[in-house]
């Protein structure tokens, strides 16, 4: 299949990222949508690679650059417009194909979601990654989330089958406000990979999502909601990979 949908942050460090520029300056976009916690109820506002793309590239108080380090920052409020299936708003780029199209890749193949993130507040706890599951069939699950608790745990959530029904398991804790790393992805059609913080675990994969599709999701997707458009969960991207390979 070979390597696709790749974020590079610019330079060897997060300093190195240009904090005056839109986070299309910093990253290569052209291969994520932006969903936004903002539109009419059930549709939430997306942002297309082509607007999200270079210095000028979009930007606003809910996915901005961080003037102080550079960092490509998530904010999704308690309370904000959901997508039909979930009560919570997010600020979550989506993957897509270099062509505009939807990603919607096969479980056979290595498959990878690498970053290094801090979270900076959060109320509850923030989906900061995820595997969904893409053509297939009716289910809109996620095959895969990736958590952070305000306690500082991170847990991830493998779902049991398309149905529904997740488990979860405690992978790591890391501080408030302190910098880590995770690398999420599948490989060899049944086995899911986490390494967080260079400690790896993997989970089976059930075989009744054999027959979906999946794409790869990343950035504030916050798990709590309330009246409140102060509380929230604010997630920033130092790095951010994808890559595909058969």
């Amino acid at each position: 299949m070979g390597i696709a949908g790749t974020i590079t942050l610019l330079g060897t460090s997060a300093n190195a990222a240009s904090p005056t520029v839109a986070p299309g300056g910093n990253f290569n976009l052209s291969v994520w949508e932006l969903q936004e916690p903002v539109g009419s109820p059930g549709s939430p506002t997306t942002i297309p690679s082509s607007e999200l793309q270079g210095a000028n590239g979009y930007q606003d108080s809910y996915f901005y650059t961080d003037t102080r380090d550079g960092a490509m920052t998530f904010w999704a409020p308690e309370k904000g417009v959901t997508t039909p299936n979930s009560n919570y708003a997010r600020s979550e780029l989506r993957e897509m194909n270099s062509n505009g199209t939807a990603a919607d890749w096969a479980l056979s193949g290595t498959h990878k979601l690498s970053a290094t993130l801090r979270v900076v507040s959060v109320t509850s706890n923030v989906c900061v990654g995820q595997i969904h599951l893409g053509t297939g069939g009716s289910s809109t699950k996620p095959l895969v989330e990736l958590y952070y608790h305000s306690n500082g745990d991170i847990v991830v959530g493998t779902e049991n089958s398309p149905s529904g029904g997740q488990t979860t398991h405690t992978v790591g804790n890391v501080s408030i406000g302190k910098t880590w790393s995770y690398v999420l992805g599948v490989s060899g059609g049944n086995t899911i990979n986490l390494t967080v913080n260079g400690t790896t675990t993997h989970y089976a994969i059930p075989s009744s999502f054999d027959v979906y599709k999946q794409y790869f999701k990343a950035g504030s997707y916050n798990q709590s909601s309330s009246n409140s458009t102060t509380n929230g969960a604010r997630v920033a991207f130092y790095g951010l990979t994808v890559s595909h390979s058969s």
